[in-house]
């Protein structure tokens, strides 16, 4: 299986070069981080030639406090794969990073269908603003919600 894995990153560094900001390769894991500009051409090779043909789940990071460097959230797909039997035990990772001013990025729900809800948690939770959603609306929180999106460091819980 880690040849599997090992092949992946090496087919994604060979077709997308200089646009793969970093990489992260283990037993099982790949985590890819393009550029945001980046995203949904690497999002459709992996569907179109790769047989990733869903996403998991969809989750962001707020850096702020975590990096200390920088003040932008980072955007993670978590990918699956129905049609590759060899794939089926890996878990496939890209992410991008936006600024935390203005998070927004293009929604990835015109390539696989299942990050709909997932995306709608991201923008409620952390206010990212996806691009071309088909339904960007609150899925969690109260309609009254007027604070600061809750998973973001700056978040204060009333009381505290």
């Amino acid at each position: 299986m880690s040849t599997t894995i090992e092949a992946l990153a090496d087919d994604l560094s060979a077709k997308f070069g200089q646009a793969i900001k970093s990489k992260i390769v283990d037993k099982k894991i790949v985590k890819i981080e393009v550029g945001r500009e980046d995203i949904t051409a690497v999002a459709k090779y992996l569907r179109d030639n790769m047989g990733w043909d869903h996403v998991k789940a969809v989750t962001a990071i707020d850096l702020s406090r975590a990096t200390k460097k920088e003040d932008r959230l980072e955007v993670i797909y978590h990918l699956g794969t129905y049609s590759r039997a060899d794939c089926w035990g890996l878990d496939l990772a890209i992410s991008c990073r936006v600024e935390k001013a203005s998070p927004r990025m293009t929604s990835l729900t015109d390539i696989w269908p299942s990050c709909e809800f997932h995306e709608r948690e991201a923008f409620e939770m952390f206010g990212i603003v996806f691009e071309n959603h088909p339904n960007l609306k609150r899925l969690l929180l109260p309609d009254y919600w007027s604070d600061i999106p809750p998973l973001l460091k700056d978040y204060q819980p009333p009381g505290r």
